[in-house]
């Protein structure tokens, strides 16, 4: 319960900041709007003690060869990486196709397009590395018409600010927890819309045990049940702030039958996920819980068996 309303009460007060801040922030050049969000994100580095414990507990956890003067360096790193991307969500209703191509790198896109192409519509699955809103803002200008499921935040207007952004972008938003979500998602994938998900956080949803920085850890399983049950392709995708460039990079598809084990698909993309975490650890969010056992979530399933490299369809 204690977590819970810490949560609510950090949503209401991001909604606070967002309300003031935004008309400001979009009125200013996207330099000055990613300056003033790792200024942000300094002060957060300072005043919240106990995400920082958390997040340089997780790293000693992760990465037992660092020392502490490391460690911390990272964590300063990602409050200042965090507070800019920050800034930069209430920068983007800015962001067209033409401030894409200057702002953006993009890598790979030639996976996207071969999954696309499959027919079967399409999964990106990613985790909360870089700036995830700028990702799907520039998955869609790339004119990809995305379908992203969330989860329903703990302030309704924080849910409706996220969702009207997405919006502006043609991204259409479903709340995982609707009763129309699993219909809405399957007319999705019929339409050849790719649906896009986030897997990397110990969520209140039927999950699977999986590596994580070799230790299990609970990760939503529905998504790649979801893929099977479609026989569509999955594509690992992520971003990261590199100099003054944001670096979106696809991963090669990998193509699903029926028989596949949605447990092993879900390790393999953690495997992915973690990859990413690795290349610029300051860009994921280390305060996040997510080795923990959750007393309000369905049991996990069976373990998986190791993730595999290659295709299940042989495609």
């Amino acid at each position: 319960m204690e977590s819970r309303t810490r949560r609510a009460r950090r949503s209401r007060l991001l909604s606070a900041i967002l309300a003031v801040l935004s008309p400001i922030v979009r009125r200013l050049p996207l330099s000055a709007v990613r300056a003033a969000g790792a200024v942000l994100g300094h002060l957060a580095f300072h005043l919240d003690r106990r995400d920082r414990r958390i997040a340089l507990q997780n790293l000693a956890f992760a990465f037992p060869d660092w020392d502490a003067r490391r460690r911390k360096a990272t964590v300063r790193r990602m409050a200042h990486h965090l507070g800019t991307s920050l800034m930069e969500i209430l920068w983007m209703p800015q962001l067209d196709a033409a401030t894409l191509r200057r702002t953006t790198a993009i890598e790979g896109e030639e996976h996207l397009a071969r999954a696309r192409a499959a027919g079967n519509g399409v999964l990106i699955f990613t985790g909360h590395c870089g700036n995830w809103e700028w990702l799907a803002a520039a998955v869609a200008l790339l004119g990809c018409p995305l379908t992203v499921l969330q989860r329903e935040r703990h302030e309704p207007q924080l849910n409706r600010f996220i969702t009207k952004l997405r919006s502006g972008f043609g991204i259409r938003t479903i709340d995982r927890g609707s009763t129309a979500a699993a219909r809405e998602m399957f007319r999705a994938i019929r339409a050849g819309q790719p649906l896009a998900f986030l897997i990397d956080q110990n969520i209140q949803a039927e999950s699977v045990k999986v590596p994580f920085f070799g230790r299990p850890a609970r990760t939503p399983i529905g998504p790649a049940r979801l893929a099977v049950r479609a026989a569509a392709p999955v594509i690992a995708c992520f971003i990261e702030r590199r100099g003054g460039k944001q670096i979106v990079h696809f991963e090669e598809p990998r193509f699903l039958t029926r028989d596949s084990d949605p447990a092993e698909v879900t390790a393999w993309l953690t495997a992915s996920i973690e990859r990413q975490i690795r290349r610029v650890p300051e860009q994921w969010p280390w305060f996040h819980r997510r080795w923990r056992d959750r007393a309000d979530a369905p049991p996990a399933a069976r373990q998986p068996p190791p993730a595999t490299s290659g295709t299940d369809s042989g495609r």
